[in-house]
């Protein structure tokens, strides 16, 4: 099992994100709400927040048999911060457009118009919904780049024998979970939230595994990009 477990890593969350989205799916079933599927997928934070939480739990879990601590890989580093953070802050510069062109590309070929597909994502919700989107960014932070990064991919190495192929795989990883947060049954939103996220997460996970001493200031990054997600849905719904 702990030969797997890297392994399975890669699949933990977009299955995480699809079993709550179910359940969500479920429980608009029960009250008797209509098209509770469709429904659903405008709750993708709070599949994503849940999601979150186990897998904080598990990967809390797997340190731990190893006799490592959470944040052990996460600490700043004192010599060399200020340059640990220069590099980081234009690595996150430069990871805007590598995450906003393929995006916008991709949503007018694949829809003809990048509002088709702002309008799938962002669907009206509950103001409540929406504050613990605020959760769900800061537990992004948290948990997405270390299970993919720190947990899976050097364990992968270590059994391969071949880095930059646990790279790669890891970072293909990163990206396909998208497709399930939220998991809408159509080809071309599909292929929209895989595509989009692919350079992206390559970029990313080549910075990490050439500098893992910039996790602490990527994952604070990364925490606020995605409070900005959650900014755009609060704007959407004053749309509504």
């Amino acid at each position: 099992m702990e030969k797997r477990a890297p392994f399975l890593m890669l699949l933990l969350r977009v299955s995480l994100f699809i079993a709550f989205q179910a359940l969500i799916a479920l429980l608009f079933w029960v009250l008797g709400k209509e098209a509770p599927w469709k429904l659903s997928e405008g709750y993708w934070v709070l599949t994503g927040l849940l999601a979150n939480g186990v897998t904080f739990y598990l990967l809390y879990r797997l340190f731990q048999k190893e006799g490592i601590r959470y944040f052990d890989h996460f600490r700043f580093t004192k010599d060399g911060w200020w340059k640990d953070l220069l590099i980081a802050l234009g690595l996150l510069i430069l990871s805007g457009p590598i995450s906003m062109i393929p995006n916008t590309l991709l949503a007018k070929w694949l829809f003809g118009s990048v509002e088709v597909s702002t309008e799938l994502f962002f669907r009206p919700l509950p103001l409540w919904v929406i504050f613990l989107g605020f959760f769900w960014a800061i537990t992004q932070g948290l948990v997405e780049l270390p299970a993919y990064f720190s947990y899976a991919m050097p364990r992968i190495e270590k059994q391969l024998q071949n880095g930059w192929f646990a790279w790669a795989l890891a970072s293909f990883f990163l990206a396909f979970q998208h497709i399930g947060i939220p998991l809408i049954f159509q080809m071309d939103f599909i292929l929209w939230r895989l595509g989009m996220f692919l350079p992206f997460a390559f970029f990313i996970g080549f910075c990490l595994k050439l500098r893992p001493r910039l996790f602490p200031y990527i994952m604070i990054g990364h925490a606020l990009m995605d409070i900005g997600a959650v900014v755009l849905l609060l704007e959407a719904r004053q749309g509504f």
